[in-house]
């Protein structure tokens, strides 16, 4: 199929994109990567009478280091993240999440800001920042704000931002040192969609117990959703298989995926909890620089 016609728009500046929105606003769809956009369109599902296409704004591409802080740029493309010795050192995680997601060409043209504004719960990239505590950076013409992300992401596919509103930025704050990460998940074929997942960091003390915990659970809700009950399990206890089963099943106890063709509500449950388990014994064998390469 073919897109509905529409009106297209090619700033080279944040100040005219920012311009476009104010005008244009719901009927408008800002175009990055196109990896989420061009589908939809083909597809009819979405159907605006303005897409502003900002690929020319060049100052939206970067990743750097500010005070232990990491700035990703809006525009920065999931490949140009991939293979980022700063987040290679740093932020691991992001690493890890990044080589999941779909392929070697999507991943040269999507982009880490898509990839947050289009807000699929099954994808890699925002649960992964909402495992890291991740903030996001919006501007408009009114102004800029910074956002967290249990506000950020409302429900599927929608998010905090304004119709008149850009993210410009991510901020991932520093991870604690001692600290292990680990995305596991599970797709049918390599690159499909997740039926389920986690990301998860742990961080051990001078004696090997857990003195901090974060799980991010992929495809269990409308959102990525933080298992908190589960991270507090974790705390004071070593990571052994018996200590990550209880924290895997708690992770899940308050969940209900949506189930498909795919996959059951109740499957869909089951796969999460030997996800997460995974995923936190391989986090704990990191932290103790035992990295196995694999969740």
């Amino acid at each position: 199929m073919k897109p509905p016609s529409f009106s297209y728009h090619d700033p080279t500046g944040l100040g005219e994109a920012l311009a476009l929105l104010s005008q244009y606003g719901d009927e408008s769809k800002v175009l990055a990567g196109g990896q989420s956009l061009v589908p939809l369109l083909n597809f009819r599902l979405a159907a605006p009478e303005h897409v502003i296409d900002i690929n020319g704004l060049g100052e939206l591409a970067y990743l750097r280091r500010t005070g232990g802080t990491l700035k990703i740029g809006a525009l920065t493309r999931h490949a140009s993240l991939e293979r980022s010795d700063l987040a290679a050192r740093h932020w691991p995680l992001l690493r890890e999440a990044v080589r999941w997601v779909a392929h070697p060409q999507i991943r040269n043209r999507g982009t880490v800001g898509g990839s947050v504004a289009h807000a699929d719960p099954a994808a890699e990239i925002p649960v992964a920042l909402v495992a890291l505590d991740a903030r996001f950076t919006a501007r408009s013409q009114r102004g800029t704000r910074t956002i967290g992300w249990r506000d950020f992401f409302s429900s599927a596919l929608t998010t905090a931002l304004e119709p008149d509103e850009l993210l410009v930025e991510v901020e991932v704050p520093e991870v604690a040192p001692g600290s292990g990460y680990a995305l596991a998940e599970y797709s049918r074929r390599h690159g499909d969609f997740a039926l389920g997942g986690a990301a998860v960091l742990v961080t051990l003390d001078g004696s090997g117990a857990c003195c901090g915990a974060a799980i991010a659970l992929l495809g269990a809700a409308p959102t990525p959703v933080r298992a908190e009950l589960a991270e507090k399990l974790l705390m004071g206890e070593k990571i052994t298989e018996h200590v990550a089963a209880a924290a895997a099943h708690a992770a899940v106890d308050a969940v209900s995926p949506s189930g498909d063709i795919h996959g059951s509500s109740e499957y869909r449950t089951s796969l999460i909890e030997v996800l997460v388990r995974r995923a936190i014994l391989t986090a704990a064998a990191r932290a103790q620089g035992e990295d196995d390469g694999k969740a």
